[in-house]
Formats: structure tokens, C-alpha cells, sequence
């Protein structure tokens, strides 16, 4: 890279070092999320499966985890044998904060293309203070690769539009490749593929000439996007060997997925409910609240210069972009799958979101410049805007994941109100806090019996099992820890003795039961 290149580049290399270090400095303070052991056994078992030549099906018959794609799982089996002295756990929250810094790279990118330098930086930057993407870059293990292969998805949708019906074969290639490694992850990358069917018909519907000419422009535009075919067939089946075991199995996950359902509550504005009973405006409000005040002021900016620049803008680059943020919310808004954990399953429209914004905010800053007295205020809101959400993720460090937006209450107003540590991730530090607090008294003769709300890996990880035992008899637990979300805190009683606790919000506690007579120990419900 030449010397101009370099300064050229200087801000966009500098966010991404800064990135960088907080990813390496973050990685390991993190704990289980509630899926994470079935998930590590999956993919343990997928890598089985291929070192015993294909003749090992256990992976098959592993609960349902045959249902989603293995990529994520079968790279963290395959590391820990690579670096066996590692803490698997960090190990897969390192992993997983890589995928996010590709993804991150994949937004920059997009955004460049469409809206320039300034546009590309602030999409990074807007995602990055999301605390439902900058939290959760190291326990979100299936969230974030999905969302960073969809963007990557996009990105090369979104650079084929110029070059139809014709792209060079690596573009083709690309595609091929993001769209395999998404399927690698989730049924879902279907989203992809709908998003690639609309952008090549409406490319080839508006080009020019008569039908006949745009039926043949529509058919050379597939023909050309046919070497992508193999590409994403082969990646996903290589990360998700099931899907291509029988004809129906994609579609078989696709219509499970769709409606997939188990006992299990969730929280919105208050209203707590079953997962199958939510009202289709549950993903909209839950975006509403989780995108800081910022992001959301740039997709206002970004609908009003929609519709006053009218035949100004590229429609079909931006076509994509459009598609992949609002073509899944379009037809969740339609369909009410069963949701929970607020937009956890939809993290992939986090990235064409920040495009989309940081695109408003640059252009309303260019129509702020004007009026130097508009152009002030608007750098002060922006400031504001960045320095608002900084200052909260800084805060709840390294729990940024559970943060609000103001109009939402913030993460003060959250408990009752909104999913707040949903994935247990308190866990691990108050397992420390209960050590430091027990260690020094004298062994017992029999390890410590420990009750968790959560699932018993999420602490026995952080316990030495010569003095703590993680039990599912509550009754008998001499220690209870418990994330306070949902309000299972409360479930058994004790005194408390140490707490997980940010910026005034408690996330996590440790009650000692020991002292309890028999008529107090039971579950309150």
C-alpha cells in the first residue's frame, strides 16, 4: 500500500485496530451462553463424523441440533484440538468475535460502495455501539457468524447489480461462497437467495429494451450466476452434511424453524408472554429499543431523503441493502414465528441497517452544511449520539449486550420491561465472586452443592469440583446463583452474599442457603 493509499485509509485502519485490541481484551471475561455446551458437543460430533470416514451418525441423532448448520461448531471442535491448552470456552468466544470483525469489514465495504468513505466508517462505528452486536460479539456463537456470512452475502449481491448480466466468475464465486457458509450456520441464509431472485429480476425488468430483450437479459443473468450453485451446495454440505442427506431436509428445517416452539416465556414492554404468542410487532419494537437513539435518528434521516430524492438515488445498488433489512422483518411482520431473547435470531439485519443509517446521517449532514448553525447543532447531536451509548457500553463492561436505548428506559429500566442477560453470561463472574467468598473457609467433606438458573455447565465451568458440585436438587443446595433475569432470583431464598451488579443494575446473585430450615428451602414457584 503506497503512502497516499495509507493516509487515505488512515481512519478506517485506525477504527479497526481500536476494534481489534477491544476484541483480544474482552474475549475471555465471558461466560457460557445457554446453548453453548450443546452446541461445542455438535460440533465434537461433526468432526467425529468426518475422522471416522462418514460412519459416525451421532451427530444426527444429537438432540435436534442436526437442524442448523455445524461451520461455526466443527472450526471451534477443530481449534480446541489445535490449541489444547486454551480455555475452550474463550477459545469459541475468540472465534466468534473474529466472525464479527469480518462481518464488520463486509458493512464497511458495502457501505463505501454506496454512500462513500464517511458512510462506511459511521456504519461501523453505529454497529459497534449496538449493544445487541458490540455485546454480543463473543457469546452470541450462532448469531454473529450467521449475521457476518449474510453481510458478506450482501455485499456481493449488492456489487453484481452493475455488472449484470455478465459478473466476473470470482464475484460469482463469492456469492457462492458467502451464501454456502450462511447455509453452513442457519436455515435462514434463505433470506439470501430471496434477496439474490429479487435483485437479478428487478436488474433484468428494468433494463433496456422490449420483453423479449429483458426475458433473454434476465436469462443470461442466471446462466452467469450458475457456477455459483455447486460453490454454496458443496460449503453446505460439507458444514451441514444433514441438510443434503434426503431431498426434504432443507425444507424440513426451513418449516420447523418457521414455527418452532417449546415452554418458554419472554418479556415485551412490560408484557411477559409465551415465545408462541408474541404480536407481530414484537421484532419492530424490540429493534426500536436495542438501536442507540443515533442509528434509529439515521433511518428517519435516511426514509425522509428516500422520499424527497426520488429518481436520485441508485435504486438497484441499493436494492440489496433494502432487501436484506426489510424482507425478513417484512414477512416475520406477516408470518409470527415464535420469538424470544428480544432480536437475537435476527442479529443479520443489524449490518444492512447500519448501512442504511449511516448513509441518512451523512446525507444530512451534507444538508446541514448550508446553515452553519444547523451544521453545529447536528455535529453537537451526533456527538451526543456517540457519546451517549459509549458511555453506557463503558458502564456495563463486559455485559454490554444487555444495554437500551434511552427511549426504551435504558439498561436501568430494562429488568421487567425488556429480555435483559437472557444468555446467563453473569454467570462466570459470579461464580468468582462465590470462591472468593467460600474458598477460605475449610473444605467441606462433601463438595458444595450448587443450584444455577441456568444450565449447570454455565457454572460448574468456573468451579473447581472438588469443592463445588452444580445440582438440579434445589431443595438440597447449600448456594444458588442466579441470573435476576425473568426474576429466578427469587425462586429460592437465602441470604445474599455477593452480586454481579452494573451501573446500579443487578445482572447476577449468590444466596447462601446453608443456614435455611427444611420448611424454607423449597422453590417459591
Amino acid at each position: 500500500m503506497t503512502s497516499a493509499a495509507l493516509r487515505r485509509n488512515a481512519p478506517a485502519l485506525l477504527l479497526f485496530a481500536l476494534i481489534t485490541v477491544y476484541l483480544l481484551l474482552c474475549f475471555d471475561q465471558h461466560g457460557l451462553s445457554n446453548d453453548e455446551e450443546v452446541q461445542h458437543v455438535y460440533g465434537r460430533l461433526l468432526l467425529d463424523y468426518y475422522r471416522s470416514g462418514l460412519t459416525d451418525l451421532s451427530a444426527f441423532q444429537y438432540k435436534n441440533l442436526y437442524l442448523y448448520g455445524g461451520l461455526f461448531d466443527l472450526l471451534a471442535a477443530s481449534a480446541e484440538r489445535l490449541l489444547p491448552t486454551m480455555n475452550v470456552w474463550d477459545l469459541r468466544h475468540l472465534l466468534t468475535a473474529l466472525f464479527g470483525l469480518g462481518g464488520l469489514f463486509a458493512v464497511y465495504r458495502t457501505a463505501r460502495l454506496l454512500a462513500g468513505e464517511a458512510a462506511a466508517l459511521s456504519a461501523v462505528g453505529l454497529l459497534m455501539l449496538t449493544g445487541a452486536w458490540g455485546g454480543a460479539l463473543f457469546t452470541h456463537t450462532k448469531d454473529i457468524p450467521f449475521a457476518a456470512c449474510m453481510a458478506w452475502a450482501t455485499l456481493c449481491i449488492m456489487r453484481l447489480v452493475p455488472l449484470m448480466p455478465r459478473p466476473p466468475l470470482a464475484l460469482v464465486l463469492q456469492l457462492g461462497a458467502a451464501i454456502g457458509c450462511a447455509f453452513g450456520l442457519r436455515v435462514g441464509a434463505v433470506f439470501a437467495v430471496m434477496t439474490l431472485g429479487l435483485t437479478v429480476f428487478a436488474v433484468s425488468a428494468l433494463s433496456a429494451g422490449d420483453l423479449r430483450t429483458r426475458a433473454a437479459y434476465l436469462l443470461r443473468s442466471i446462466a452467469s450466476l450458475l457456477p455459483a450453485v455447486p460453490v454454496a451446495l458443496a460449503l453446505m454440505a460439507l458444514f451441514w452434511p444433514w441438510s443434503m442427506q434426503a431431498p426434504g431436509n432443507l425444507f424440513k428445517a426451513l418449516t420447523t424453524f418457521s414455527h418452532f416452539t417449546f415452554d418458554l416465556y419472554t418479556v415485551l414492554d412490560g408484557e411477559v408472554m409465551k415465545i408462541g404468542d408474541v404480536p407481530r410487532h414484537y421484532l419492530p419494537l424490540y429493534l426500536g429499543a436495542r438501536l442507540p437513539e443515533l442509528a434509529l435518528a439515521g433511518l428517519l434521516f435516511a426514509a425522509v431523503g428516500a422520499l424527497t430524492a426520488g429518481r436520485r438515488i441508485d435504486w438497484l445498488r441499493w436494492l440489496p441493502v433494502l432487501l436484506a433489512a426489510l424482507l425478513p422483518l417484512a414477512l416475520a411482520l406477516a408470518t409470527r414465528p415464535t420469538l424470544y431473547n428480544g432480536i437475537r435470531h435476527f442479529t443479520f439485519l443489524l449490518p444492512p441497517l447500519a448501512v442504511i443509517s449511516a448513509a441518512g446521517l451523512c446525507a444530512a449532514g451534507r444538508a446541514a452544511r448550508a446553515r452553519p448553525a444547523t451544521a453545529t447543532v447536528f455535529a453537537l447531536l451526533c456527538a451526543a449520539g456517540v457519546a451517549v451509548p459509549l458511555y453506557d457500553m463503558a458502564r456495563l463492561a463486559p455485559y454490554h449486550y444487555v444495554n437500551y436505548n434511552r427511549l426504551a428506559g435504558g439498561f436501568a429500566g430494562a429488568p421487567d420491561r425488556w429480555e435483559t442477560d437472557y444468555w446467563s453470561d453473569g454467570v462466570r463472574e459470579a461464580a468468582a465472586l462465590l470462591r472468593a467468598r467460600i474458598d477460605a473457609e475449610p473444605a467441606p467433606a462433601e463438595p458444595w452443592q450448587v443450584a444455577v438458573c441456568a444450565e449447570s455447565l454455565q457454572a460448574q465451568a468456573w468451579l473447581p469440583t472438588d469443592r463445588y458440585l452444580v445440582t438440579r436438587d434445589w431443595v438440597r443446595a447449600d448456594f444458588f446463583i442466579s441470573t435476576t433475569h425473568m426474576r429466578c432470583d427469587e425462586v429460592l431464598r437465602g441470604d445474599e452474599i455477593a452480586r454481579v451488579e452494573r451501573a446500579g443494575l443487578t445482572l447476577t446473585v449468590v444466596k447462601d442457603r446453608r443456614a435455611l430450615p427444611p420448611e424454607l428451602r423449597r422453590p417459591l414457584r
